[in-house]
């Protein structure tokens, strides 16, 4: 399958708006990919692809989640986290992708996860900050993205805990993990290449 299939496979998914949410965060991603050296092919189909499932019936999702094997924790949390892994594993077999790097991407940019690649923090990000987004806390974080990757995401991963806390939602463990290893990530003194 080639891009334009894909691009069009995608687009008949989505409704309108989430369609033009989708293009902001390929362009997003593609300019955040070239800044920091990730290859803007695997950041552009990553991009294009992370709400695949995001309107698919929760039936349909939960069911996957079921045969394939995914995480069964991700049952008792929020129905707006599945669409990530559940899309990782349709994309893979409907698209035709098989870029263990871009599935992963996919996989964890609504929840991040401990060890994210720079491929991984690129989508989580771009999803997040791309210009559509106005949330109290964006512009903090696409400031931060202009200077220090790992930054602008344990500052999205600490504004989703505090915006989760504040509902009464409960957490994803993933998440809390994410952050954590952010945390530690960031304590740690870096070469001075990764720092740039």
């Amino acid at each position: 399958m080639n891009q334009d299939e894909r691009t069009e496979a995608v687009r008949k998914q989505l409704p309108k708006t989430r369609w033009e949410h989708t293009l902001r965060v390929v362009e997003t991603a593609v300019e955040l990919a070239d800044r920091v050296g990730v290859d803007r092919k695997q950041a552009r189909l990553a991009a294009l692809l992370h709400d695949y499932c995001k309107f698919w019936p929760r039936e349909r999702m939960e069911r996957i989640i079921r045969e394939r094997g995914l995480p069964q924790d991700l049952l008792k949390h929020h129905v707006e986290l599945w669409h990530a892994p559940v899309g990782a594993e349709v994309v893979r077999e409907e698209l035709e992708v098989e870029d263990e790097g871009v599935l992963d991407a996919i996989r964890y940019h609504t929840t991040g996860r401990p060890h994210m690649s720079l491929l991984d923090k690129v989508i989580f990000l771009a999803d997040y900050i791309e210009p559509g987004r106005q949330f109290p806390g964006v512009e903090e974080v696409r400031e931060l993205a202009r200077k220090d990757l790992d930054q602008a995401v344990l500052k999205s991963l600490d504004n989703t805990l505090v915006f989760l806390i504040q509902r009464g939602q409960k957490v994803y463990p993933l998440t809390v993990a994410a952050r954590n290893d952010m945390v530690d990530r960031i304590r740690q003194p870096r070469p001075k290449e990764e720092s740039l």
